[in-house]
């Protein structure tokens, strides 16, 4: 099993229910991908992220896989428009 975590800083905090709610649009949507779990970070400390998304895949191919599908394309492509900056994580268990 793969876990592929993104956390995301906004440009405009009015974008975090969009990005949530685009982020959990793809449950069960996309072969291989087993769980996603998103949601905007309420402490807004000077460490704190924005928006967390952490998806849970079948291995490295569904990861592959999942990177280039036509659900999860646009999702990007909104997630590029409305942050500033990301970090991300992927690792088997």
């Amino acid at each position: 099993m793969v876990k592929h975590i993104v956390l995301s800083k906004l440009i405009d905090q009015q974008d975090r229910q969009r990005a949530v709610d685009a982020l959990l649009d793809m449950r069960g949507k996309i072969e291989g991908l087993l769980d996603v779990e998103a949601g905007y970070d309420f402490l807004a400390s000077g460490r704190s992220y924005d928006v967390a998304v952490i998806c849970t895949l079948k291995d490295r191919a569904a990861l592959d896989f999942f990177r280039d599908h036509p659900i999860h394309l646009p999702v990007v492509k909104l997630m590029n428009d409305i942050r500033e900056s990301s970090v991300t994580v992927d690792y088997e268990y």
